[in-house]
């Protein structure tokens, strides 16, 4: 198929497959004609791609998956690297979990220190821009 179709039938942009193969994640083939062409293996690539962007990873994180699948790996996550990012990306959302539950905890004490300090008082008027 040609780059447009791939495109289409991922739900991407040509302008991002151009970016994918100049980053060497997508292969640039070309038939006799000069285009660009592509396969079914090439479009479970993107789906792999956007799949994992969807989770959070970044572009660079996804080269052990695509590289396990070009090797013939039916998932791209069942080689060894492709293990290493995902622990360390696991390893990413437990700390921000972690920094998040703190963050929650502080405002949840900055609440309970605003309620308490007008205590069955009238609710404060807060005004904007001067309007009153």
């Amino acid at each position: 198929m040609r780059i447009g179709e791939l495109a289409a039938r991922a739900g991407t942009t040509t302008r991002t497959l151009r970016y994918y193969e100049s980053r060497g994640l997508l292969p640039a083939r070309r038939g006799d004609n000069g285009y660009r062409t592509y396969d079914e293996d090439d479009l479970k690539l993107l789906r792999q791609i956007r799949t994992l962007q969807d989770f959070g990873f970044d572009l660079e994180e996804t080269r052990p998956f695509v590289e396990c699948l070009r090797a013939g790996h039916p998932e791209g996550d069942s080689c060894p690297a492709s293990l290493v990012v995902y622990r360390r990306k696991l390893a990413e959302l437990d700390t921000l979990i972690e920094q998040l539950t703190s963050v929650r905890a502080q405002v949840a004490a900055q609440l309970t220190r605003a309620e308490a300090a007008v205590p069955g008082g009238p609710e404060p008027k807060c005004e904007l821009g001067g309007h009153g």
